[in-house]
């Protein structure tokens, strides 16, 4: 018996050794004969991804150009405190560079009362800033700091041709998050909102962009990577969609009494209208092709002096009320009204002194009214 299984012993390490050292085999192969109705498997193949949109790509395009012309301002304000010890605090906002010797533009309430203005480009290097101008009435102020190293400036654009439901970009600081950037679009223009101080701020633009606290200063851009407007505002305390931007234009009056060397002095509207065209014009006994029905004037005012009339009575009209029995204003310096923030527009580019031309349209006739833009009294803007 000992020899047969010392035999079968020989003959199994043999063959194993055959197996194992010339035959390619594999777990797959073994089992073959026993599976071989079953699945098979096989490696996934790559999946590779599908790209990024034309518009995902001119976002990220501004984004990086943009947010290197993006800062992020810390104001240092000192107050006394109980016992008239000096206690310092801090606000946070955001500001953008338009020149190459380092100008910036951001908003007055950013810097305002301010011991020390320190600003922080993209690339973590610090300045300290020094306030050029301000106009309080816009929320503007221009600061200067000197890079040390060439930096990179962001190109104003145009904001008397934005068109509601174009599309626009907000970059800045929001609660310290540096360099966030928001999309959305352009939800309505020539809207007055009450600013910092109760402060009146009239023809902004509105967006859903979301902005927050931080954003203030920073750029609103349109699609070609031109600013439009200074972030500036929203509604309530936190972000509903509904954000608020001084437009550029504004700004660019201030720059221009800067390099003239003049006291930024800007008038302000003294009324306040509705846009009225079409159907409901009509139905008021108004002409078609409509313009701004005044609704309140105030005392001591540019309009007042000229003779602008107010409403006389209110109606309902659908769940809204409107004056009506005031004058309509159809064209600003010989321009048809075809917009709701048209005077504001056309008040924002003149200075204290000068003199636009109102025709109205007053009991069926047309009347030419100059307007000669006064200092606004205290309680007005």
């Amino acid at each position: 018996m000992k020899p047969r299984i010392f035999i079968w012993s020989i003959l199994f390490t043999t063959a194993l050794f055959w197996l194992t050292t010339h035959t390619h085999w594999s777990l797959q192969w073994f089992t073959t004969p026993f599976f071989r109705h079953a699945l098979q498997w096989s490696e996934p193949t790559s999946v590779h991804g599908a790209g990024l949109t034309p518009e995902e790509q001119n976002n990220i395009d501004i984004y990086k150009s943009a947010q290197l012309a993006t800062v992020y301002i810390t104001s240092t304000t000192v107050r006394r405190d109980w016992f008239y010890q000096p206690v310092a605090s801090q606000s946070l906002g955001s500001g953008f560079l338009i020149n190459d010797d380092g100008f910036i533009l951001t908003n007055y309430h950013v810097v305002s009362g301010s011991s020390k203005i320190q600003v922080t480009l993209s690339d973590q290097s610090q300045y300290y800033a020094t306030q050029l101008d301000t106009d309080r009435s816009d929320d503007l102020a221009l600061i200067k700091i000197k890079p040390k190293k060439k930096v990179q400036y962001l190109r104003l654009g145009d904001s008397d041709h934005i068109q509601v439901g174009q599309k626009v970009l907000a970059i800045g600081n929001p609660f310290g998050l540096e360099g966030t950037l928001t999309v959305g679009v352009v939800s309505s223009i020539g809207r007055a909102i009450d600013g910092e101080n109760e402060q009146r701020l009239e023809g902004m633009i509105q967006t859903d962009a979301a902005i927050n606290g931080g954003n203030s200063g920073g750029p609103l851009l349109d699609s070609n990577a031109s600013v439009i407007g200074i972030n500036t505002a929203i509604l309530g305390r936190t972000n509903i969609g509904i954000g608020f931007a001084m437009p550029i234009n504004r700004a660019k009056a201030l720059l221009d009494d800067y390099k003239a060397g003049r006291t930024t002095e800007r008038p302000k509207g003294g009324i306040t209208t509705e846009y009225v065209a079409g159907d409901l014009a009509e139905a008021l006994g108004l002409p078609r092709r409509g313009g701004l029905l005044v609704q309140q004037l105030f005392r001591g005012t540019s309009e007042e002096a000229a003779g602008i009339r107010s409403a006389t009575q209110v109606v309902d009209i659908g769940n809204v009320e409107l004056g009506i029995g005031g004058d309509l204003i159809v064209a600003i310096d010989g321009k048809a009204v075809d917009r709701e923030d048209a005077l504001v527009r056309a008040i924002s580019q003149k200075r204290v002194g000068d003199t636009i031309n109102l025709t109205v349209y007053r009991n069926g006739a047309a009347l030419n009214i100059p307007l000669k833009l006064l200092r606004p009294p205290a309680d007005v803007g």
